[in-house]
């Protein structure tokens, strides 16, 4: 995880840089989340797909994608290098000039999103070090703030989509916001593609998500304790918004992305 420039915090989310082995040629699953996805990668061109729609995929230097509802087939090789960087909504009019909205379900490359930064995968690729190509990454990003100016968002519309991402019911942010609820949905929708329901929906799937990657890694997974501190009623919950979210239940892809991991269903740790 690299350090986010100030400047750029309230827009870029996170910052990874990868440099995975793989046990051979493969597939790993993109998730579904709040934010816009945006991949560089340096070896090799990536290649992309909505899971369940190979005959589309994807080949380039770089991978936009805005909100979406269906997992990504991400295709690999034996080797893997590059960086991730997930941005907020608003993030998009900051850096690109667009609203997450017009990103919503689309795989694009960044010359299609914008030609000013077209040139920064070949820039990337120049420099010998990640301390270097993280500083490239970070003037091209400052660079790119400065051309789009600061993004107008209604603040009515942020307090709604933060109050919404805590679990509050789409009535009450409404209400909370002095909305309708109708009104509140049309300006939700514009801004991020999709309704404030599913919005809502995809934050808590985003923070389960988050949850069993890290019991994963520190090998101690429980998905039902997953499903009980991420909101959900019970694990059946979890059980269904993962398997419409990620075309796969918390199990199987716990065994495709952490194959020496063992999930427990109920309570406890398991390795």
């Amino acid at each position: 995880m690299a350090t986010v420039h100030p400047a750029l915090a309230p827009y870029v989310r996170s910052i990874v840089v990868y440099d995975i082995a793989f046990g051979g040629p493969g597939v790993h699953i993109g998730m579904p989340s709040t934010g816009v996805t945006f991949v560089l990668p340096l070896d090799e061109p990536l290649a992309v797909a909505w899971d369940g729609a190979p005959q589309t995929v994807s080949v380039g230097w770089s991978s936009v994608s805005g909100l979406h509802t269906t997992a990504a087939a991400v295709h690999h090789g034996d080797h893997q290098r590059g960086i991730q960087l997930s941005l907020t909504p608003v993030g998009a009019r900051a850096l690109w000039g667009v609203p997450a909205g017009a990103l919503a379900g689309e795989l694009l490359d960044l010359d299609a999103v914008d030609t000013g930064l077209a040139d920064l995968p070949e820039r990337l690729s120049g420099e010998a070090s990640w301390d270097a190509r993280l500083a490239v990454l970070d003037h091209a990003l400052l660079d790119s703030l400065r051309r789009h100016g600061t993004p107008v968002v209604r603040p009515e519309v942020g307090r709604a989509m933060a109050l919404l991402t805590r679990g509050v019911p789409v009535a009450v942010a409404a209400d909370d916001v002095g909305y309708s609820r109708r009104r509140l949905s049309t300006l939700v929708h514009d801004e991020v593609g999709v309704t404030p329901k599913t919005y809502q929906r995809l934050a808590r799937f985003a923070d389960a998500h988050g949850r069993l990657r890290r019991a994963a890694l520190d090998g101690d997974v429980s998905v039902a304790r997953v499903a009980a501190e991420s909101g959900y009623a019970d694990q059946a919950h979890l059980a269904r918004d993962w398997s419409g979210f990620a075309g796969c239940s918390p199990t199987e892809w716990l065994r495709r992305e952490f194959p020496i991991v063992q999930a427990t269903e109920h309570g406890g740790g398991g390795a």
